[in-house]
């Protein structure tokens, strides 16, 4: 009874707010996230919210399996030389933009070459860097050629911002996205919905099954449960930890849940006192508990890690132990490296953003009994993105799960690393070689080798502290059918139908 009542209550403030979910048609997939798209277009996103977009809308040339396993997209096949440095690409015929236009080739081009383009902005940038030049072999037909041998180049164009977009639209993406996915744009009002109905003209025979999805911005936790709940809303994409429970004892809602290598970090910065020092460093990791950190920031929807790579991953190091929390080890540590009494600091944490906000001050209690005082301060994210993050010495960050294990890792470790530049600044030319080495792995075991060395040396030189993975959550109602989440956060709909 006190649920519905809550319930009730929530949605009148709804109405009354000139807010409220207007009902839909049938064949319509409501859906709520979090907070506002910033841009539709794909090679400028930057949250999960937009990868939702971009996954409706576009594809890539490959895409990354709900198993984690590379299928073809837009290229039903490719192939590459035997020393990994060219790459041809085979594209499907007959597939149609959502303007009518045949997708081919040029497109591919344009769609890299933007992306390449510092001016784009795109985070994507850093992975085709490794690109030297490229070519439409015929209309159909693109070749890549490497600066140097790449094994898991395929696997980079099922990155999100890696979607194909026409050559002939790109001055319009963000206005007026046109893809080839399987819905295509309506309509968006920033900071309340965005509507896509069905590609009539979708290249999968007999998808999607919807005919539309509107996509609600409500950043309330409670208001998107209680929606759920009453029926406005059928799905709650990415909800946070604290919210499953509840969705689970409700009877008409489910909690779809799978592991991903999504993940928050305790950043410590190399260039900046007393994290230059790779003794504090250690000392700050030997002193968490990773599963008790676990368990506090996450309610246990997560898993203790050593590095981005995830338990669930083969690769994953089951050799190296889940650190448990040694205070009296970490004082040991901090007496070598010139902190006998422990020292004072203030440790960062982006505002609104609730299980980070939870690592922080986990991380403050469990360093207490090491000598080290952490004062946590909450910041504004837009101000956190602006002032901390890249230039404060502590501070709690986190980054969704990346398509391939070379892009999850190295852009954080290796010297040269995009995100290592912006993070902790770590350098070790033994780090660097391994990660070069895996690029160029000819074999399974040869990477799960490599990678698992990898492992131990982020461990041991601790560039930063990553304690745990996260599951992808989302709240679903018993009326949707054919809904899987998916590790990489993507909002599959292709097969997704609403019952009564």
């Amino acid at each position: 009874m006190v649920k519905r009542l809550v319930a009730r209550a929530v949605l009148s403030a709804f109405l009354l707010s000139g807010t409220a979910l207007s009902a839909q048609a049938a064949g319509t997939l409501k859906v709520a996230v979090d907070s506002n798209l910033n841009t539709l277009d794909p090679a400028k996103m930057k949250g999960g919210q937009e990868y939702v977009a971009a996954y409706l809308l576009f594809n890539g040339l490959t895409a990354i399996a709900a198993d984690m396993t590379l299928k073809p997209d837009l290229a039903e096949r490719w192939e590459h030389s035997a020393d990994l440095k060219t790459w041809t690409f085979f594209l499907k015929k007959g597939v149609k933009f959502h303007s009518g236009r045949e997708m081919d080739a040029e497109d591919v081009l344009a769609t890299i070459t933007r992306i390449q383009d510092k001016a784009t902005g795109s985070t994507a940038r850093v992975n085709f860097e490794i690109v030297e030049s490229m070519k439409a072999v015929d209309s159909h037909t693109v070749e890549f050629t490497l600066k140097s041998p790449y094994s898991g180049f395929a696997e980079l164009f099922g990155e999100r911002q890696a979607r194909i977009v026409p050559r002939d639209g790109l001055d319009t993406l963000a206005s007026n996205p046109v893809g080839t996915g399987p819905f295509q744009f309506v309509s968006f009002a920033p900071g309340d919905r965005m509507v896509v109905k069905r590609n009539p003209t979708y290249f999968e025979a007999g998808l999607p099954k919807l005919d539309e999805v509107v996509i609600r911005i409500l950043p309330e936790t409670a208001s998107q449960v209680a929606a759920l709940t009453t029926g406005e809303l059928d799905l709650a994409w990415n909800l946070p930890p604290e919210a499953v429970d509840k969705v689970k004892a409700t009877s008409n809602l489910k909690a779809e849940a799978v592991p991903t290598s999504t993940w928050d970090g305790v950043i410590m910065n190399g260039t900046t006192k007393p994290f230059d020092d790779v003794r504090v460093r250690r000392a700050v990791a030997t002193a968490l508990d990773k599963q008790a950190i676990t368990q506090i920031a996450l309610f246990g929807y997560g898993t203790p890690t050593h590095s981005p790579i995830p338990p669930s991953h083969p690769y994953f190091n089951k050799d190296l132990a889940i650190a448990k929390g040694d205070p009296a080890a970490a004082k040991k540590m901090l007496a070598e490296a010139g902190y006998p009494n422990g020292f004072e600091v203030t440790l960062y944490t982006p505002a609104g953003r609730a299980t980070r906000e939870r690592l922080g001050l986990a991380v403050r209690e469990l360093l207490k009994p090491a000598g080290i005082t952490v004062n946590v301060q909450r910041v504004p994210f837009d101000v956190f993105l602006k002032d901390i993050e890249g230039k404060a010495g502590f501070y709690i960050d986190g980054f969704f799960s990346r398509p391939t294990i070379d892009t999850s890792v190295y852009p954080w470790y290796h010297s040269r690393g995009s995100w290592n530049a912006a993070l902790w600044n770590y350098s070790n030319p033994a780090m660097d070689k391994l990660l070069d080495g895996a690029r160029q792995a000819s074999s399974e075991e040869e990477a799960k080798k490599l990678y698992g060395e990898v492992q131990a040396l982020a461990v041991q030189d601790a560039p930063g502290v990553i304690p745990y993975v996260i599951n992808h959550v989302n709240g679903v109602s018993a009326r949707v059918q054919g809904f899987t989440s998916h590790p990489m956060m993507f909002l599959d709909l292709r097969n997704v139908s609403v019952g009564q």
